[in-house]
């Protein structure tokens, strides 16, 4: 994997060096380290992204009509607050 596309997080196994998807898998399970990951703002960002892009028209469409009323709404208060 090339290092431009890597990031950095907090979240810290205790592996060896060379060591094999197995040992991997188990030090991840033992400290929980993909719930926590789960729960981070970049893996709800990837999952939105991945929810938007698996959508149909139809699906999309009512996206479309439900931020129109989300921003109508919004409109409607700011213009209310500021009377």
């Amino acid at each position: 994997m090339p290092i431009k596309r890597l990031s950095l997080t907090d979240f810290k196994a205790k592996i060896v060096r060379g060591a094999r998807e197995k040992a991997l898998k188990i030090a991840l399970d033992k400290n929980d380290i993909m719930s926590k990951w789960t729960e981070t703002t970049r893996a709800k960002q990837i999952k939105a992204r991945e929810t938007r892009k698996n959508m149909t028209d139809f699906e999309r469409f009512k996206l479309m009509v439900a931020k129109r009323k989300r921003a109508v709404q919004v409109r409607a208060a700011v213009k209310k607050s500021k009377k």
